[in-house]
């Protein structure tokens, strides 16, 4: 049977520009078939690394600082005994050292009196005193953080004085012929510049260096022209008019300077002319509301106490002769109006600015790219010509052995599938199309295709079909590209590509929280490290913070490192990934204090959001004493519900619920992820807040209907495959790869860089904590005459159970329970955990008797 042919436009394939050679295949988990390249070692990242390393500026500070005062007391030394080390520096090359170095005079020994010679008497004399002021300075900056005086302005001024007294210095040496006794405190730069410029200029060489001096301070000071007093134009003094109008009287006397009555001047001696100073409503206005380059517009005094007062007149230029206008638009202006939670925020902005959160760790350098492994075979997903025309023409005779026609069919290669899209005939039904996904499959031997009838917006059928040779995206390409650089979003996650090429970035904030599913290899794992990274990568530490529990206790341990900088805990707890379940309840309850008291804030503020809140308290509009801050973002992940689900249940599942539904509006946002996405796990409390989920690979499709509300998770290829729901729209990702070795580089990176003294403390929660809260009502004056053989028994087994003092002791079961609970109150045993035995807080019989003595002790 002959083929049927095809129009020009029914081969219509969209494909990418670019064309690499075929990649080597690399597995989720790290492992590639070995033809890739091992990275070279990049020289100028490690540099990067030791340079940004909080030790490596604290030993380098110190040292900087140690060696400027062993300079300092070197020169002082050498120009006291400078000519009597002359000789003895000359023969440290040629005579023994043990003979030159008991002869010389200098304090810091032949090596200072070497170095002395050299700054002193070769170069700068007595300027060189100023190099060891540049080196403190400089290691004062890297050990503390802060600067006594403007590093690059005190280096400018001070090499600058350097160089100037040599010059002055070799002037007044040269001029009275005492080159050989004085030319220590000139120096060989000083002498020798002067003998030069004497020959050429003569006595015009001490012009030359005063000329040095003016042009560096007209530089250096920025100086724009010199005002001279003007003697022609001597006026008498004018006789104040005092006005009755209140306003302007006090404008006057805040505009004209103030005048002592004894020592005021007589009629016949000129009045100085006066210059409005800093403090004056006139400078004010100049500095806050004029730039320092225009000259000052001359404005009305109602006006101006407008401005400084922070009250809205609307007052116009008038006439000084019409006072009864006057009056009546005086009579007119509103009192001011303050309000008890903020301040006059141009005042504040005007003096100190706005308020900056990054000034916390103004030193802080956000992650390199060069951490990030590049893969350059690996760029885009290789499709044949011949691969694309045969499936084509199998979907087509698929299509037409079912009697269904179609019009045309175009290809989009994506990173991990191609999208076929065809558009059906007239009369076609869509749902006769998506009955044939089986069948369409077989024919095109896929491991599973998806089928998207219709596509939206689009007016046309979607079928993906995967790639044979799939793409690695990599996390740099993502990282470096500039749809995430340029994005303006609060959070912003890049989630990996679209099947046309596109990287997709979400702003978290807007979703406003993630739920993940995925089954056991499927990358759920990789996809929160992408999106711990793109935050890390994007986010100040003071913007962000992170709460981050693992009750597999193996997932997010690379992140300890981080503690100091964007990591949460509660203010008892020492590990900054959160393991334990007991503390991730106390944790979740926490949280839900942070949000109480946040949304009070937000109440006192007359703010809706955390984003108009901040806004607020950066203009300085919000009064830190009465308990404003700058608050953060506060990102939770998960890594494991199921886990929770099933040790905590509804302790977990109320306060995540609780957060889910409230904590948008204040910066909290909630990552959850899970292995089983079952609906004992994913309540229908949980998932109805929710709104954006992400899935990866799953075993069945009443899984992914549980996850998406949808099919089509289990038609995945795994490997980080997935589908984003948000909005009521599903897009299909191919997510990022990250490797262990580069968390753990990014990590590093952060961690080595001076942060905060502890992690960000989350409000404390006093609850059950597991049944101490009992520990009251235990009389632990009459304890049970067993209890120092229940004690014993337990520290000797190192057992806490119930049912092992019933066993060994013959008790009941009450009795055991009693005992049991004394000896959590004596802190022998720990506090109660479900199903599993107690801790056995005391290792040895030995201690154990201490405790047992202070216990009848007391």
């Amino acid at each position: 049977m002959a083929q049927p042919t095809t129009s020009p436009r029914q081969n219509t394939i969209r494909r990418p520009a670019e064309r690499n050679e075929p990649r080597p295949r690399v597995n989720r988990d790290g492992a590639s078939s070995g033809r890739f390249k091992t990275p070279s070692f990049n020289w100028g990242a490690a540099l990067d690394r030791w340079l940004t390393d909080q030790r490596s500026a604290l030993t380098l500070g110190m040292l900087l600082m140690g060696l400027a005062l062993g300079l300092m007391v070197a020169f002082i030394s050498y120009l006291i005994n400078g000519p009597a080390d002359q000789s003895v520096v000359g023969a440290a090359f040629t005579e023994p050292l043990a003979e030159t170095g008991t002869e010389t005079r200098n304090w810091v020994g032949l090596v200072g009196a070497y170095i002395a010679q050299v700054f002193v008497f070769r170069w700068f004399g007595v300027g060189a005193l100023a190099i060891p002021v540049i080196v403190f300075l400089s290691g004062y900056k890297l050990t503390f953080g802060s600067e006594l005086v403007p590093l690059s302005r005190a280096t400018k001024a001070l090499m600058f004085a350097a160089v100037w007294c040599s010059l002055l210095l070799g002037y007044i040496v040269l001029v009275t012929d005492s080159a050989e006794t004085a030319s220590v405190w000139c120096g060989g730069i000083g002498y020798e510049v002067n003998v030069v410029l004497y020959n050429l200029f003569g006595w015009g060489n001490l012009a030359f260096i005063g000329f040095l001096l003016f042009f560096f301070v007209v530089y250096f000071f920025d100086v724009r022209n010199i005002r001279l007093p003007d003697f022609s134009r001597a006026t008498p003094p004018r006789a104040k008019k005092r006005s009755d109008d209140p306003l302007q009287t006090y404008a006057e006397s805040e505009l004209e300077p103030e005048e002592d009555e004894e020592n005021e001047p007589d009629d016949e001696q000129e009045p100085e002319p006066f210059v409005p100073q800093s403090h004056s409503i006139n400078s004010f206005v100049q500095d806050v509301a004029t730039p320092a380059e225009q000259p000052v517009p001359v404005t009305p005094l109602p006006e101006v106490i407008a401005q400084t007062t922070g009250v809205t007149l609307t007052i116009k230029n008038r006439d000084t002769t019409t006072s009864n206008d006057t009056d009546e638009e005086l009579s007119a202006v509103p009192a001011p109006t303050f309000e008890p939670d903020s301040f006059d925020e141009n005042d504040l902005v005007a003096t100190h600015g706005l308020y900056d959160s990054t000034l916390d760790l103004p030193q802080y350098q956000y992650p390199l790219s060069d951490l990030l492994t590049d893969y350059p075979n690996s760029r885009k997903a290789q499709v044949s010509d011949d691969e694309l025309t045969a499936n084509k023409e199998k979907i087509e005779n698929t299509l037409r052995n079912f009697g269904i026609e179609i019009d045309s069919i175009q290809a989009s290669i994506g990173p991990t599938v191609t999208l076929y899209e065809i558009i059906p005939a007239k009369g076609v039904r869509i749902s006769k199309i998506k009955s044939l996904e089986d069948d369409i499959a077989l024919s095109l031997s896929a491991l599973g295709i998806r089928i998207i009838a219709p596509m939206p917006g689009m007016g046309t059928i979607g079928i993906e079909v995967p790639n044979k040779n799939r793409e690695m995206v990599s996390m740099r390409s993502v990282i470096t590209s500039d749809v995430f650089n340029n994005s303006k979003f609060d959070l912003p996650i890049v989630l990996g590509k679209t099947i046309s090429n596109e990287i997709y970035v979400a702003d978290l904030a807007k979703m406003p929280h993630l739920l993940m599913a995925g089954a056991t290899g499927q990358g759920k794992s990789v996809g929160l490290n992408v999106l711990l990274t793109s935050l890390i990568y994007k986010k100040h530490p003071s913007q962000l913070k992170l709460v981050l529990v693992d009750p597999k206790k193996v997932e997010l341990t690379l992140f300890n490192k981080l503690e100091r900088h964007f990591l949460a805990k509660l203010p008892d707890s020492e590990e900054p990934i959160i393991t334990d379940t007991k503390k991730v309840v106390n944790t979740l309850n926490s949280l839900c204090i942070e949000m109480d008291n946040r949304y009070n804030l937000l109440k006192d503020a007359g703010c809706r959001n955390l984003k108009e809140y901040n806004a607020k308290f950066i203009k300085r509009r919000l009064n830190p004493e009465k308990g404003h801050r700058f608050l953060p973002y506060i990102v939770l992940i998960i890594d494991e519900l199921a886990d929770l689900m099933m040790t905590a249940g509804k302790e977990v599942e109320q306060p995540i619920a609780r957060l889910a539904q409230l904590a948008r509006a204040i910066g909290i946002h909630l990552v959850v992820a899970t292995q089983r996405p079952s609906v004992n796990v994913i309540t229908g409390l949980i998932k109805a807040n929710f709104p954006a989920r992400l899935s990866f690979k799953v075993t069945s499709k009443i899984d992914s209907r549980t996850i998406l509300d949808a099919g089509g998770a289990e038609q995945l290829v795994g490997m980080g495959d997935m589908l984003l729901s948000s909005n009521s729209d599903i897009v299909r990702l191919q997510c990022p790869f990250v490797d262990t070795n580069e968390i753990e580089d990014i990590c590093e990176f952060v961690g080595n860089q001076r942060g905060y003294d502890d992690a960000y403390a989350l409000p404390e929660f006093v609850g059950d904590d597991g049944g101490q809260g009992d520990d009251k009502d235990v009389d632990m004056t009459n304890r049970d005459p067993m209890f120092d053989e229940a004690a014993r028994l337990i520290v000797l087994h190192q057992q806490g159970s119930t049912s092992l003092i019933q066993r060994k002791l013959k008790l009941g079961y009450n009795r055991a329970g009693r005992l049991v609970d004394q000896l959590e109150a004596a802190r022998i045993v720990g506090a109660f955990e479900g199903s599993k035995a107690r801790d056995v807080l005391v290792q040895d019989l030995q201690t154990l008797e201490e405790i047992l003595k202070r216990l009848k002790g007391e």
